[in-house]
């Protein structure tokens, strides 16, 4: 698995992204209020009984959504392992290759669970209304950029980490992260892998 363009600028030091978004105000504060990623109690994190990965493979939840979705890890290691999405719905799918990378996703495109089955307008369109809701998006996503140690100004494009999800989604990076519930039958992609 090679590393994406979208992990371009995200200091590499094994613990301290996960560290720093479960404790650092101004990250916290676009993490869990904007993006929807609340890694500020990872220790009482528990995926509901009998979901797992296909593979065998370990499967680590290090954050929720508001919801009660769930943010996992694949496999061993640190920060630099695979993450995939766990909805309550019963969908389940590969965001990024290692936390650098999902930090990247969420700074960019916080909007990013609305993006399935839609047309670029469509995501244009979106990501419009997000900047509505939230009108400060940009202050508050560049301060939480710098707590993190990330030039804001190198950050990838919407289209580049969209670009990413979407390839993660097919081959053999889905393949790894397959997720399984109770039954052992496969959760519901994330993304539609059959459109590039």
């Amino acid at each position: 698995m090679h590393r994406s363009e979208a992990s371009i600028g995200v200091p590499n030091h094994p613990g301290t992204l996960l560290s720093l978004l479960g404790t650092d105000e101004e990250v916290v504060a676009f993490f869990a209020g904007v993006a929807d990623l609340d890694a500020t109690n990872s220790a009482d994190y528990l995926l509901e009984d009998g979901v797992r990965l296909a593979s065998g493979a370990q499967l680590e939840q290090f954050a929720r959504a508001g919801s009660g979705d769930a943010f996992c890890f694949v496999g061993e290691g640190c920060e630099e392992r695979p993450v995939v999405y766990i909805s309550l719905d019963g969908a389940a799918g590969p965001l990024a290759l290692g936390l650098p990378e999902l930090v990247c996703l969420c700074l960019v495109a916080p909007w990013w669970r609305d993006a399935p089955g839609r047309t670029v307008g469509e995501l244009q369109g979106v990501a419009g209304e997000y900047r509505e809701d939230v009108p400060d998006l940009d202050q508050r996503r560049d301060r939480a950029a710098r707590a993190l140690g990330i030039d804001p100004a190198g950050l990838p494009s919407e289209a580049t980490v969209l670009a990413r999800i979407a390839e993660l989604s097919r081959g053999p990076v889905a393949e790894a992260c397959l997720v399984v519930g109770l039954e052992g039958e496969p959760l519901d992609p994330l993304f539609d892998a059959t459109h590039k």
